[in-house]
């Protein structure tokens, strides 16, 4: 029987801890030969630890902790006898133990998860084969790997390099100042953004010199974010980035800070207490971790920096801003769970130095292509329609869209202010003229328009010798409310049962008619028809294509001479409405069109004012959304067949509609601008500002803005007036 003691000819990859450690523990070993093991130096015995403790097997380790047993597959159970074992015992023990510092990194099925605290204990491969006969290997191997495999780029400090080595003979409890590596090869660098370690107790620095400088936002005015950043640097900016492959699409999830904090409480060299220091900067959090012990250093941040701006910043400001969702209901629903988040100001610089820009050229590449199509194929149907941002006289913009109404695309979208013509009243037509324009400079000819009623678009068009035609449902929804106004009239009440019949007809007419004489004779063919007349007089249309059947119930029927007849006749049969029914359009409608202005609501409700560049933003948005899903299938159950919804419209009060349903609408578009944005703008964004600085504002939708001092002098109210002018002084 010897004792062990500090043996480095018989083990040099033991460390003078491991052989202190043997020999305050009294491990006793008889017979121990240089190599690996033996039979007679697994039964060892420590005199001072209580009996049932399980050791690891390997000779010369005796750990306790992470231990694994030998697998049941009898090839790799024998590699691992071999690997304890100078020769395998004929009979070996059911107590064999390896722990995990015999197995390399790539051994374990969760050593990420292991070492960020997210599982506790390491499970092992079905095929993994202890290799490490140094157990400090694997030690300096996982700390080599946290050092240079966390990178983040252009941190707010500037960057430091501390020395790490390859080779260091370390167990892990043995990460002092003092001690000296005899094994040190080649030195490696290590930003200290990421997690790093040193051997060499005159390389630290304080805590202070590392910390990264993070204002609270809270106390950041908005004067403190220049629009145009000084420290940033689109050059390195792409060379980090291009050395890290997509990190903005990384999984996000929401840790609590007792939970975070805990990670960094103990020292992964002597397992002591340390100093931890944490900051904040929008969604960023940055931690300093100082052991006043062994003096260990690590900066750890929660997220990459671009410049001087947290990726996750930026990620948050363009998710909100892509999917046309509102910054203040996102900023509440954060603040009852008291999850940190950015400033609006912090959000609109994002918007105006980057995320701007990179919709305004998405949408103008999106509608060159368009544009591209269109020029060299048929002339277009195309349908125009104006949408208010409130109704009635105070209204402040007006969107005016041209969509294609074969492909079902938005071809183009103006954004007129109120200020810019002579009243609100005059945005529908500066919105087509300028349309038009834009088509014209494109080379996409026009085969009609279809549009609403207005006058002025009348004149307009007809001024410009290009076909116009009336959306039926413009047209029925004027009559609908004109016969809905007569039938209350007690002398008319039959108007109200003929009244849904009246507005089918309407439909039927375009539908069905090939030229104005047909579709105005089958207008007028409804006065005989509702006093159950159906042989007219009209050679386009001599009688009704119904069954002509004799009816009992002569009180639906409208009497000849009645005041009901004088009035709906009087309506059917004016000058207007027939000039209108003769431009009824027989193909295509304004549908669609009005399916996207319920879509810009999602992207610009009509109860928040945005700033003009805003506004035209989420509207390029909506078109994006639009044009990705406005062709989507039918959706279809497991078995093939079409699904339908059924729908209770208001206006039709109380009865049903069925409709075909689609297909889930997709993001894609969001995707590609989020990928646009990080591997393009973001690294430089001034090609881009191009694309806003020709989108032209007119002056009067820009003003000065006061200062709150010369507002508040200005500022007289109503009643000190009326106290000013009863003064007698």
């Amino acid at each position: 029987m010897e004792r062990v003691g500090l043996f480095p000819s018989r083990w040099p990859w033991l460390s003078d801890y491991d052989a202190f450690r043997s020999v305050s523990m009294g491990v006793l070993v008889n017979n121990i030969r240089p190599g690996r093991g033996s039979v007679t130096a697994l039964r060892c015995q420590a005199t001072n630890m209580p009996k049932g403790v399980t050791y690891c097997s390997v000779s010369g380790c005796g750990r306790t902790q992470s231990l694994h047993k030998l697998p049941s597959d009898s090839s790799f159970r024998n590699e691992w006898l071999n690997f304890i074992f100078d020769e395998v015992p004929a009979h070996v023990g059911k107590t064999l133990r390896v722990c995990s510092f015999h197995f390399t990194a790539e051994s374990f099925v969760n050593k990420t998860q292991f070492d960020t605290g997210f599982a506790e204990r390491l499970r092992l491969k079905h095929n993994a084969v202890p290799s490490l006969l140094d157990p400090t290997g694997m030690v300096q191997q996982t700390y080599s790997q946290k050092c240079t495999s966390v990178k983040h780029v252009a941190c707010q400090t500037d960057t430091r390099h501390l020395t790490t080595t390859q080779g260091t003979q370390l167990a892990l409890k043995t990460l002092g100042p003092k001690f000296r590596s005899k094994g040190t090869q080649t030195p490696l660098s290590c930003k200290s953004e990421g997690v790093s370690t040193t051997t060499s107790g005159d390389t630290f620095t304080s805590l202070q010199d590392f910390s990264l400088e993070l204002e609270r936002e809270e106390s950041v005015s908005s004067e403190a974010f220049d629009s145009q950043d000084t420290t940033y640097e689109p050059a390195e900016s792409v060379t980090e980035s291009s050395q890290r492959p997509s990190i903005e699409k990384d999984a996000k999830y929401i840790v609590f800070e007792k939970c975070l904090l805990q990670l960094f409480e103990s020292c992964p060299g002597c397992t002591r207490h340390c100093d931890v220091r944490a900051r904040r900067k929008g969604t960023l959090v940055a931690v300093d971790q100082l052991c006043p012990h062994c003096h260990y250093f690590r900066k750890w941040q929660s997220q990459p920096v671009v410049g001087s701006t947290p990726l996750g910043d930026l990620q948050l400001s363009a998710a909100v801003y892509f999917t046309g969702a509102s910054f203040f209901k996102l900023q509440k629903v954060f603040n009852a769970m008291h999850v940190k988040m950015i400033t609006h100001s912090t959000f609109r610089k994002h918007a105006s130095l980057y995320l701007e820009p990179a919709i305004i050229y998405t949408w103008k590449k999106e509608q060159e292509e368009v544009f591209r199509q269109l020029s060299h194929g048929d002339k277009v149907i195309a349908g125009g329609g104006v949408r208010a941002d409130s109704t009635g006289h105070s209204v402040k913009y007006g969107t005016y869209t041209l969509m294609d109404l074969e492909s079902n695309l938005i071809l183009d979208i103006q954004l007129v202010q109120s200020n810019e013509v002579a009243g609100s009243s005059r945005m529908e037509k500066e919105g087509l003229k300028r349309s038009l324009e834009h088509l014209e400079a494109h080379g996409v000819k026009l085969e009609c328009v279809v549009t609403d009623r207005h006058p002025q678009i009348q004149t307009f068009l007809r001024e410009l010798n290009i076909t116009q035609f009336y959306d039926i449902w413009h047209l029925e929804k004027g009559l609908s409310k004109k016969l809905k106004k007569i039938s209350k009239d007690k002398d008319c009440e039959v108007v109200k049962k003929w009244q849904q019949s009246i507005k089918n007809h309407v439909f039927w007419t375009a539908a069905t008619s090939h030229t104005h004489e047909e579709r105005a004779a089958k207008w007028k063919s409804l006065i005989n028809h509702i006093q159950d007349i159906h042989v007219h007089d009209d050679p386009s249309y001599p009688q009704c294509e119904h069954d002509i059947r004799q009816s009992t119930d002569r009180r639906k029927w409208f009497r000849p001479g009645s005041k009901a007849l004088y009035a709906v006749e009087k309506i059917l049969t004016n000058e207007r409405m027939m000039k209108d029914i003769e431009k009824l359009s027989p193909h295509f409608q304004t549908s669609s069109l009005k399916s996207f202005h319920s879509v810009t609501l999602r992207f610009a409700p009509k109860k928040v004012l945005y700033p003009y560049l805003g506004k035209l933003c989420r509207l390029y948005l909506a078109g994006l959304h639009f044009n990705e899903n406005s062709n989507r299938p039918p959706a279809k159950t497991s078995t093939g067949k079409p699904m339908c919804g059924l729908l209770f419209p208001k206006a039709k009060k109380r009865r049903y509609s069925v409709r075909p349903l689609k297909s889930k609408a997709t993001y894609c578009y969001v995707l590609n601008l989020m990928t646009f944005l990080f591997e393009k703008v973001i690294p430089d964004p001034l090609p881009y500002m191009e694309e806003i600085h020709r989108i032209k504002v007119s002056e009067s939708a820009q003003y000065d803005r006061l200062s709150m001092e010369e507002a508040d002098i200005r500022h007289v109210s109503r009643f000190s007036r009326v106290r000013r002018d009863l003064d007698p002084t």
